[in-house]
């Protein structure tokens, strides 16, 4: 890291190039998604038996399913025959046909060219013709597995498992601070999609500073004039970010007619906490409900946001409830981060800037640099 006391303590961003070059997206892809945890879903997506996702991680096709005991497997959607992908609704979809295949009842995965079949283990349990055949050994023939690990509710997948950090030892600090939040008892009430023209690693800068907050976010701001003042840089964000007088929770009142979750210290009900759990997750956490921001990087300049609005399951279950004060005022302040995110990497591909600058107020924002290099090392 370069520092610079005569300029203030101003220190040099990550080069240009990092958020703009096809090399640099190629970097992160196999150094952070192909190596690191990273957060896929929700637990409650996958509720029954049989229920599964096929998720694109960053151009890798993985397949996510619970088994009737309620464990969680995922495989790479690739067949260990001949590499058909097992499940492909869209592509069956676009030439008119259903094949036989994919996710078969509540037990099975079948391979639609040559019909091999898999338990949701992985395990391989048929391969027609062969079945007899000496020397054929099914058990050599496991479908490629990915990582599955759970926290809050939150599914993490790892597509390089033989060599994957230890999980919890990542979540260690999040868990640690949001151990009175029933994470794991919320559930979804509202869902919005977000593509964004921006690097996946600029919006989590953006969302880990509140230097842009007095400037770009007024109703924010109005909610909680502390971030008005020098961008919050005197909060103890640890212990949570104080309110206005009268406010407790991120809606445009700043009250709601929702119950806190149960559990909550005294400060935690009139507090809001945030978390970046690297490499995609942002969690930001009311007294109420919470805001989950899933990112799937596309490309160099694109991001594709999943934005999950969590309340307690109880309150869902009200007769009167209704998610849209928390909503609608999250999708105010998204809207206002990705038109900025935006602007800025349009910004950043002039000739002349070849890197950034953080000020110290934007210290926690410096972290995308420590990751980076921590995750890039050969």
């Amino acid at each position: 890291m370069t520092q610079h006391p005569a300029n203030g303590g101003m220190e040099q961003s990550l080069p240009s190039t990092a958020y703009l070059t096809a090399e640099a997206f190629a970097a992160d892809r196999s150094a952070i998604f192909h190596h690191q945890w990273f957060c896929a879903a929700r637990e409650e997506d996958l509720a029954q038996a049989g229920d599964h996702l096929v998720l694109d991680v960053v151009g890798e096709s993985v397949l996510l399913v619970r088994d009737k005991a309620g464990v969680l497997h995922a495989h790479y959607n690739v067949c260990r025959h001949r590499g058909s992908r097992m499940c492909d609704v869209a592509n069956d979809a676009r030439w008119g046909v259903a094949l036989d295949a994919g996710v078969v009842g509540r037990n099975m995965i079948r391979c639609p060219y040559h019909g091999w079949s898999y338990g949701f283990d992985g395990k391989l349990l048929a391969a027609p013709q062969l079945q007899d055949t000496p020397g054929f050994n099914k058990s050599d023939f496991p479908l490629h597995k990915v990582g599955v690990a759970t926290w809050g509710g939150f599914v993490f997948l790892n597509l390089s498992p033989e060599t994957a950090p230890d999980f919890n030892a990542e979540l260690t600090d999040p868990a640690r601070r949001l151990a009175n939040y029933p994470l794991a008892d919320l559930q979804t009430a509202r869902t919005i999609r977000y593509e964004v023209n921006a690097n996946w690693k600029l919006i989590l800068e953006n969302y880990n500073e509140c230097y842009h907050c007095p400037g770009v976010h007024p109703e924010l701001c109005a909610i909680v004039p502390a971030f008005r003042d020098r961008g919050g840089i005197n909060l103890d964000w640890e212990a949570g970010i104080p309110h206005r007088e009268g406010a407790y929770t991120y809606t445009l009142t700043g009250t709601t007619a929702r119950a806190p979750f149960p559990g909550l210290s005294e400060e935690e009900k009139v507090r809001h906490k945030g978390e970046l759990v690297y490499p995609n997750l942002m969690l930001s956490v009311s007294c109420d409900h919470a805001a989950a921001f899933v990112l799937w990087p596309v490309a160099a300049d694109r991001t594709v946001i999943e934005c999950r609005f969590l309340f307690h399951r109880d309150e869902m279950a009200q007769a009167n409830f209704d998610p849209a004060d928390a909503a609608d005022f999250w999708d105010l302040v998204n809207r206002q981060d990705w038109a900025v995110c935006e602007r800025v990497q349009s910004g950043i591909t002039a000739r002349v800037h070849t890197h950034g600058y953080y000020a110290p107020i934007e210290d926690l924002s410096l972290d995308i640099r420590r990751y980076v290099s921590r995750t890039h090392k050969p």
